[in-house]
């Protein structure tokens, strides 16, 4: 085979992975490669910000569980991947960004838009290599993909010297990556997938307690036949939702900090919790020491690093969820001896804690003038029953309106709950609307936002008008960094310090500026017409909400506290 350049052989490489789409800004560094896409069948969608092209890669990735890919220039281009790169890692994304860097020879010399990108990504990667030399890329591209979507799925880095990619070389694509340091274990051991089938069918009132990595194992219908099988409720983290029908009667909602009292209760009073793709994040368990301590616990995590790390497991698998989830049903069959009076007792006590610790949407505030003012959670409510039939894909950018999306809009399929869990990224849920828009062309998709958070990447509202995405913006627009004011609110004497946003823009005339179309409602009575118009509308659109300044997030666990502290609505610790 004739020698191909560095910039034609990462082409070809990308092919080989069956890459349909790179998410990226252009420059010097990277010019030869954008020379050769123009012609290379891929589609490049070019994004107005290297941090939202790295969100829109993660959108691509959650949507179709494939990896998202990213190619930016050096310098700037490359520092600007940092926020998207920690995020897509903490949150197991399997996401690779292809970053210029100057010729090798300028190297160390402080040249022009030269950066150590290998150094500054080493601790928020899964791995990242620099090229040394145009022979060896194919290999490397080849072992980058297979990191990103193996084991724990991450991200991974690829620094691309100039003269490589402009240097030449044989074309040889490996079939097969074997990396002797890096072996991920995926089938459970089956001593203890028996050990988990006898604590399984022992326990009186256990708890599957399910994170991302369901997810991404794709494992939601075992965990949804195991939950069956014997009856036990269900609850996810923030990465999890979907992992499990929302609307089943075994679904508990959300736990942690932000999650429903049933969930919380359940979780502490279980006498099992089995964990699957989950990492005991502390905004799940609150004060660690406290938690679920009536539990045995069985863990199931395909990162050996993540057992025992924060909470002791009774029984650790290390595995593939879906291979764990598969064995344990099996070993179970099909007609488990498991005491059905115990596990009726156990969901109808749950039952009782769905009715007591009921959401509530706080009590609905007037105008001076007599005119109901809306609350966020009516918002979130009308947005789902007027979509739910359409099996909307919905993303969200961090703060109050991502809990209440949590809490209130239920998904019965995984991969339709896209939100920066880990990292909580403000400005994630625009540009990842964008990937996902892309990756499901047929799906409507939604990106519910604050006013805070849409303007750390509203630029790539250009980006969504040149591409002719249909997206729908649907902004929470309470005058405030909600979720930062509501801590002073509570906790710091109602001290607002640099949380309230004052005006801000008008959304409805930005809408129009970048060329989308906008609308607002100020009145209760105009939340259901106003969502109803704007599904109607075939492109891109801006929904703003001017909602009730004074609307929390409950329930809430206060920093320090264990879950079962969970303030109720009507608590406010600085009246006391």
């Amino acid at each position: 085979m004739s020698e191909l350049t560095g910039a034609q052989i990462l082409i070809e490489c990308w092919k080989k992975e069956d890459v349909k789409v790179i998410f990226g800004y252009p420059g010097a560094a990277t010019i030869d490669v954008h020379h050769y896409l123009m012609t290379s069948g891929l589609r490049f969608v070019l994004t107005r910000h290297e941090q939202a092209a790295v969100h829109a890669a993660e959108g691509y990735a959650r949507a179709t569980g494939r990896p998202g890919i990213t190619l930016v220039t050096s310098g700037p281009g490359a520092t600007n991947t940092v926020t998207g790169l920690a995020g897509a890692n903490l949150d197991s994304t399997p996401i690779l960004v292809f970053s210029g860097q100057v010729s090798r020879m300028m190297i160390g010399n402080d040249a022009f838009q030269e950066i150590d990108i290998v150094g500054i990504t080493r601790s928020i990667t899964k791995h990242n290599y620099l090229v040394r030399d145009t022979g060896s890329l194919a290999r490397i591209v080849k072992e980058a993909f297979f990191i990103a979507q193996s084991g724990r799925p991450g991200a991974v880095l690829v620094d691309l010297p100039k003269d490589v990619l402009t240097g030449t070389a044989e074309f040889k694509y490996p079939g097969k990556i074997k990396l002797q340091a890096y072996q991920p274990h995926l089938k459970p051991h089956p001593k203890q997938v028996a050990k988990a089938a006898e604590l399984l069918l022992s326990a009186q009132k256990p708890v599957l307690y399910a994170g991302g990595g369901v997810i991404m194992s794709g494992a939601s219908e075992k965990l949804l036949t195991l939950a069956e099988c014997l009856h036990i409720p269900v609850t996810n983290t923030l990465m999890g939702l979907g992992g499990f029908p929302g609307t089943h009667p075994l679904f508990l909602g959300m736990l942690g900090v932000h999650g429903l009292y049933q969930a919380n209760r359940a979780v502490q009073e279980a006498d099992l919790l089995v964990t699957v793709g989950a990492r005991f994040d502390d905004r799940v368990t609150g004060r660690l020491d406290q938690f679920a301590t009536k539990a045995k616990i069985i863990q199931i995590d395909v990162d050996p690093t993540s057992i025992h790390k924060r909470v002791n497991t009774d029984v650790p698998l290390v595995a593939d969820a879906h291979q764990a989830l598969s064995a344990i049903l099996n070993l179970l069959g099909k007609y488990p001896n498991y005491d059905r009076t115990a596990r009726r007792i156990w969901l109808n006590r749950i039952a009782a804690w769905q009715k007591e610790g009921a959401l509530e949407d706080g009590p609905v505030s007037t105008s001076p003038a007599g005119i109901k003012l809306i609350s966020p959670q009516t918002v979130i409510k009308t947005l789902y029953e007027k979509t739910k039939a359409l099996t909307p894909i919905i993303t969200t950018e961090v703060g109050q309106h991502q809990m209440w999306t949590a809490q209130y809009f239920l998904h019965d399929q995984p991969r339709h709950f896209i939100s920066s869990g880990g990292l909580g990224v403000m400005g994630f849920g625009l540009p990842a609307a964008i990937g996902v828009q892309i990756a499901r062309p047929e799906a409507l998709v939604i990106d519910i936002t604050g006013d805070g958070s849409i303007l750390m990447n509203i630029q790539e509202l250009v980006t969504i008008v040149e591409e002719k995405l249909p997206i729908k913006i649907v902004i929470i627009n309470n005058g405030c960094l909600g979720m930062v004011r509501q801590w002073q609110e509570l906790f710091y004497n109602r001290r607002y310090s640099a949380t309230l946003l004052g005006q801000g823009p008008d959304f409805v005339k930005l809408a129009e500026a970048f060329g989308a179309q906008g609308f607002r409602a100020t009145r209760l009575d105009e939340v259901a017409p106003i969502i109803e118009k704007a599904l109607t509308i075939s492109g891109p659109v801006i929904i703003e909400f001017i909602v009730d300044q004074s609307a929390l997030v409950y329930p809430m666990v206060p920093a320090g506290s264990s879950i079962s502290e969970m303030l109720p609505y009507s608590a406010n610790p600085s009246d006391n």
